[in-house]
């Protein structure tokens, strides 16, 4: 009798063994082998990490082993069971890998395809073809679209963390709870006793101190000893949390009344403005998206206010970005003057400090929550929806959604919904963070999520005009390196671009990210269709990139430039200043976050900033979801290349008092997870 050896591996995370019957059946070609019961007398089978292997005798050869069906029966209470993958050895002495890696929950069955990834158009048999038409249709009614608010990217149709289908959630639940992680970080941080403290103003800056004893980060301490100097000012638009907002400015706007007189004492080299302007070393921060949002009301014990304004930098002889004129709203007239470093010390300094907060709603409602949380999580549920595990497209960005939709998903549970912890502290919160996102909505393009096009629409580009801005040199390392790797692995399955063109699978893909995703926003120009192989490279190269360069790149510095509350203040207390020569050190002081405020702000940045237990980074997949040789060998380059570009950052940095490390692969993970 043909007897076949079956090996079963176990996942090493937690709660990943079971107690329940497991029953395997081998689908052959030539026939099928019995129901059968995967057990050893007297041994506890499939314990957490363990690899255990059985032999199967049947009756006849099975022919070529098509698919491997698992099935999960209750022992006493459900247990779910975590399968890493199955190998069969047949009895001709072949070994056939099937990757699983996912969850038996209840009484659950998998059927899994051997670890070849295969193009849907390649498909020769009748039994593969609706394994993947099944696999997908059980998926779509698992995987479903929901609006969160009007105007915002689709998200998953879960209400809780708890709703969602076991292969996407955490291991842990307990380890993304929001409430528990940002109290512990208060309590880490020895700043528990001021967390209650709302509407009790600090006594002066040094008075912030009192909740920055723990902290000995060289550059979060770096900000606290240099926030008020112009250069620190400048150098946060370049390399700071949010280094997408900055761009040329090649014109004055008419909403910003500048003129020469106003800052010719800032010009350095002799040149008029119009000439400053033409030489190209004038740049611009315009926080328009903030006019009009509506600030927090949650509490009617303090008042909070909002400005959007607008900020002039220059580029001095030493090629330092300076601020040389601020104005606090988007319309011009007396009572909006525009501020400039030569006014009253308290004048200037209350100005920057509006344009910190500004930028710190921007990044946390546009940078951060819409540009990588929501839009990753759009591609995560359309590959869910649309790719069958076959399929390599869905092998190559599964590890790069990881827990992202989990995250969103306990976001929405208890962070950024309504009466969340959001609103505790934060300026937007009480609804006019879903103002915001829905504002930037308007404007978001697919074209916006390439790195490079991004930066030069920006007027970025330029390396020597612009020799200190990091992040656009980093970025663009670390895009490159992805570029390549998406490259070498389309080039395996896609010989030519009609073979993209007949992929249907990925054609759904694209088009569910545009149609449903996104809601079929004509202004988003997500395309709908992808017809050579060089758009697939980008749009894959895009998702990869989103949901781990981008992410990391403007979330893990949140510690770093925003911990020292008057440099990013979450929210302000007195309204922005309409005439100069008015305010004082009290005055600015009762502006910024009260003690219990400005913990919360705390807590929440040191939280954000931590990575997971367990981190992977770039370029590391430990699940072998593909099996091909030449797949592997592209992510061995993969790494080297990555390497090569943490090198270079190592190098750059060594000696420097702000070192800039956010796009290092070796402190990139590999998904949006927290």
């Amino acid at each position: 009798m043909p007897n076949y050896t079956v090996t079963v591996a176990t996942g090493t995370q937690w709660f990943a063994g079971t107690d329940d019957y497991i029953y395997i059946t081998l689908v052959g070609s030539e026939g099928c082998s019995e129901r059968t019961l995967l057990d050893k007398p007297l041994y506890n089978d499939f314990e957490r990490g363990a690899v255990d292997s059985y032999d199967i005798s049947v009756g006849e050869d099975l022919g070529e082993i098509q698919l491997v069906k698992i099935e999960k029966k209750k022992y006493w209470v459900h247990d779910d069971w975590y399968c890493k993958y199955i190998t069969v050895k047949t009895p001709y002495g072949d070994y056939i890998e099937f990757p699983c890696f996912r969850w038996l929950v209840d009484d659950k069955e998998v059927i899994l395809r051997d670890g070849r990834a295969r193009l849907p158009q390649h498909e020769k048999t009748g039994v593969a073809k609706q394994h993947r038409r099944k696999e997908l249709e059980q998926r779509q009614k698992i995987y479903r679209w929901k609006e969160w608010h009007p105007g915002f990217p689709m998200s998953i149709d879960a209400k809780a963390h708890s709703e969602l289908p076991r292969d996407i959630q955490f291991d842990s639940e307990k380890g993304v709870d929001f409430v528990l992680n940002y109290s512990k970080a208060i309590e880490n941080l020895y700043v528990n006793q001021f967390m209650h403290m709302f509407q009790s103003s600090w006594g002066d800056f040094a008075d912030f101190e009192r909740i920055f004893m723990r902290i000995k980060n060289t550059i979060s301490e770096y900000v606290m000893e240099h926030w008020k100097e112009d250069f620190m000012f400048g150098y946060q638009f370049l390399n700071g949390c949010n280094p997408v907002v900055i761009s040329k400015c090649t014109e004055i706007p008419d909403k910003f009344p500048v003129t020469q007189k106003i800052i010719e004492d800032s010009l350095e080299r002799g040149l008029t403005l119009e000439e400053e302007l033409k030489e190209g070393n004038l740049f611009i921060a315009d926080y328009e998206l903030l006019d009009g949002v509506t600030p927090n009301a949650t509490d009617p014990c303090t008042l909070q206010y909002l400005a959007a304004p607008i900020c002039l930098l220059y580029k001095n002889s030493q090629n330092k970005i300076m601020p040389i004129a601020i104005q606090l709203s988007q319309k011009p007239g007396e009572d909006n003057p525009i501020f400039i470093p030569t006014d009253d010390e308290y004048d200037w300094l209350l100005a920057k400090i509006w344009v910190r907060s500004s930028d710190f709603h921007v990044h946390q409602t546009v940078t951060h929550l819409l540009r990588t949380h929501l839009i990753s999580e759009v591609f995560g549920i359309a590959l869910f929806r649309q790719l069958p595990a076959v399929h390599p497209v869905f092998k190559l960005l599964l590890p790069h959604i990881r827990f992202t939709i989990a995250i969103n998903t306990k976001a929405r549970e208890q962070l950024i919904c309504e009466c969340g912890l959001f609103d505790k502290a934060n300026g937007t919160g009480g609804g006019g963070h879903v103002e915001l996102v829905q504002k930037s909505m308007k404007t978001f393009t697919y074209r916006s999520l390439c790195f490079p096009e991004a930066i030069k629409a920006r007027g970025m580009d330029s390396q020597e005009d612009l020799p200190y801005y990091f992040y656009r040199d980093d970025g663009c390392s670390v895009w490159k390196a992805v570029t390549s790797f998406v490259t070498d692995v389309v080039d395996i399955y896609y010989d030519k671009d009609e073979t993209v063109q007949q992929d249907e699978e990925v054609q759904a893909f694209v088009k569910d990210v545009c149609s449903f995703g996104m809601q079929d926003c004509d202004y988003c120009e997500f395309p709908k269709s992808l017809q050579t192989k060089e758009q697939l490279v980008e749009y894959l190269t895009i998702v990869i990139f989103t949901a781990s360069a981008q992410h990391a790149a403007v979330n893990f510095g949140q510690f770093d430039w925003c911990s020292w509350i008057p440099n990013s203040p979450p929210t302000m207390r007195k309204p922005p200043p309409t005439k100069k020569g008015e305010v004082d050190l009290k005055y600015v002081v009762e502006s910024l976050p009260d003690r219990g405020r400005s913990c919360w702000h705390l807590g929440a940045v040191w939280a954000l900033s931590q990575f997971q237990e367990n981190e992977l980074f770039l370029g590391m997949y430990p699940d072998e979801h593909f099996i091909e040789k030449p797949v592997k060998e592209a992510m061995v380059k993969f790494r080297k290349n990555l390497a090569e570009v943490v090198k270079v950052i190592k190098s750059r940095n060594e000696g420097k008092k702000l070192p800039y490390y956010y796009f290092s692969p070796d402190r990139i993970p590999n998904s949006v997870a927290v």
